[in-house]
């Protein structure tokens, strides 16, 4: 599973001048609540806004997210 890694996204923002949520949403066109919400890590992106994320910052998407071990979605009886 992979999450956006907020701190790495507040601070990459703020090099470009973007120094809060209203201005992420409007230089990436994520719906300004959303913008909101996922900066301040309350809710994670989905897959367009994350990659609408990546593009106005000129970034792999890769950059943004961490993997992360979630054990409540491995299949019941996966865990050893």
């Amino acid at each position: 599973m992979y999450r956006l890694n907020v701190a790495r996204l507040r601070e990459i923002a703020e090099k470009r001048g973007d120094r809060s949520a209203y201005a992420i949403a409007k230089r990436t066109g994520v719906n300004t609540s959303s913008a909101y919400r996922i900066a301040s890590g309350e809710t994670q992106p989905d897959l367009i806004s994350a990659l609408r994320i990546a593009e106005a910052y000129d970034l792999d998407i890769r950059t943004l997210m961490d993997r992360v071990d979630d054990e409540e979605d491995e299949p019941a009886g996966a865990a050893a």
